[in-house]
């Protein structure tokens, strides 16, 4: 598909912008606006569900896209993941509940996980292998773009209208991108003869489903040591079955021989701890500017600038650069080790209750590894394999990116909830501690200065510990990436 003339190609890759745009939009908007959609439905300490729910769905669907728009075609699912995405997103600025929205958010990312897939497989489609480096920088560079937008819109409009339309304004970005991709992308013809992998597909689900409510804290309510075990031992299990299962499938949901390539299996492992790192910060930040330092949703959206201005004229610049898998490997170093350092004083400035000016210099740092690191892993992943798999592989990259992202806000949730519920639990009789966890900013507003305060500190810990696990596993992977650099030095 990559003979299709220049103009067309053109149009196509527009449409593909406007759908990347579309889900940064979705994710960064939502997380500046979830302190005050916590404040108004109630529900702070499921507040990671949001969240989780959005990414649960998207993470197990994503495999599937991919598998099966290699045996029937890239364009009807294009099609079918954006019309998910944008009635989801109409549901969710109607949702009157912290339940309906977890439950719209669910269906949203079942439109999510075929529009990130979708989108870098049409690319590796219709771009040839060796001008793939910048078209995947500028697809960075355009989530950095709607990155410096989202928080910024996403803070304005919860200031100064709804946070409803923080999902209502999907709609029209949706609608033109739709519009691009089917009026431009050519027919594919559907291979002959295919068999679908259900039964991977379901342990995919269950597994998946099981791990992430294991590290949920929203789950916590209910959860017993029965209950954890019982859902850790499912999920064992579902993915020990996967394993035998997808060495037998005809064409497995999973290529596990993919894994058998070493560059292929280092960037999507490494795909994975970098989506840990973005979901954290992307979520837990505009939480500390607003609960810690007093922010409103339009200043905290602001706080997120230097992260996402950094990404974008990162990924850009780095795109151009990376010629050659040898400098491709470097640069993708580099930007985990950004990454890492990014996080790492992200957890110190969080302790000690930095000041404003510094927690800019570490969301730079942090934004600039994303934008090196993000694209040359996606370019690794798709010129290491045939073109015949390119979907299942860019799929399988989404699915651990996706999985990562999720274990991420789950395990970081999980971290700040247990930490905030032991700090709350020190805090005078006259508390209430209850009415804090549940509507955070709303509770908090009512309450004394020197109360406050007290709260503010609580928060600070929680948060700060929440950051430090993405610390610690993007320092892993780190040490993935230089174990691939060296290889490739030899």
């Amino acid at each position: 598909m990559s003979s299709i003339p220049l103009n067309q190609r053109r149009r196509v890759f527009t449409g593909l912008i406007l759908a990347m745009i579309l889900a940064a939009l979705d994710q960064s908007i939502v997380s500046t606006a979830l302190p005050v959609i916590a404040g108004e439905l109630g529900g702070l300490n499921h507040l990671t569900w949001v969240v989780t729910a959005f990414m649960l769905t998207s993470t197990v669907s994503a495999p599937l896209y991919g598998k099966l728009s290699d045996m029937y075609g890239r364009k009807p699912f294009f099609a079918i993941s954006i019309g998910v995405f944008l009635a989801a997103s109409a549901l969710c600025g109607a949702a009157q509940s912290m339940t309906a929205l977890i439950g719209f958010r669910a269906l949203q990312g079942l439109g999510a996980g075929g529009l990130m897939t979708m989108s870098q497989t049409l690319v590796g489609s219709i771009v040839p292998m060796r001008e793939r480096g910048r078209y995947q920088g500028l697809f960075t560079g355009a989530f950095g773009v709607s990155s410096v937008a989202g928080p910024l819109l996403g803070g304005f409009i919860t200031s100064h209208a709804s946070w409803r339309w923080v999902f209502y304004i999907n709609l029209p970005i949706g609608a033109v991108s739709l519009a691009l991709v089917l009026a431009s992308l050519p027919k594919v013809a559907r291979g002959s003869q295919h068999a679908i992998d259900y039964a991977g597909a379901v342990l995919v689900c269950i597994g998946t489903s099981a791990l992430l409510l294991l590290f949920n804290s929203g789950t916590a309510a209910f959860m017993s040591g029965m209950r954890m075990t019982a859902l850790l031992v499912l999920a064992v299990a579902c993915f020990a079955a996967l394993l035998m299962v997808e060495r037998k499938a005809q064409e497995p949901v999973i290529d596990l021989k993919l894994f058998r390539n070493v560059p292929y299996a280092t960037c999507v492992s490494a795909s994975g701890i970098m989506a840990f790192a973005m979901m954290g910060s992307l979520v837990f930040m505009p939480l500390y500017y607003q609960l810690v330092l007093g922010e409103t949703p339009e200043q905290s959206g602001a706080m997120m600038l230097p992260q996402v201005a950094m990404m974008m004229i990162t990924s850009v610049t780095g795109g151009r650069f990376s010629v050659g898998l040898r400098r491709i490997v470097v640069l993708l170093s580099i930007g985990v080790g950004l990454e890492c350092a990014g996080l790492v004083l992200l957890a110190v400035l969080a302790h000690i209750g930095a000041s404003v000016p510094w927690f800019l210099f570490a969301m730079a740092v942090l934004g600039a590894g994303m934008g090196i690191g993000m694209p040359n892993a996606t370019v690794i992943v798709q010129n290491s394999v045939p073109e015949n798999v390119l979907g299942s592989a860019t799929a399988t990259m989404a699915f651990v990116r996706s999985l990562g992202a999720s274990l991420g806000v789950a395990l970081s949730g999980g971290i700040m909830a247990f930490v905030l519920k032991r700090e709350m639990s020190d805090m005078p009789a006259s508390f209430d501690t209850q009415a804090m966890l549940e509507h955070g900013m709303s509770a908090i507003a009512g309450i004394s200065a020197t109360q406050r305060v007290q709260i503010e500190a609580a928060y600070r810990t929680a948060i700060g510990a929440s950051l430090v696990a993405g610390g610690v596993l993007m320092f892993i992977g780190f040490l993935v990436v230089l174990s691939l650099n060296r290889r490739q030095a030899r």
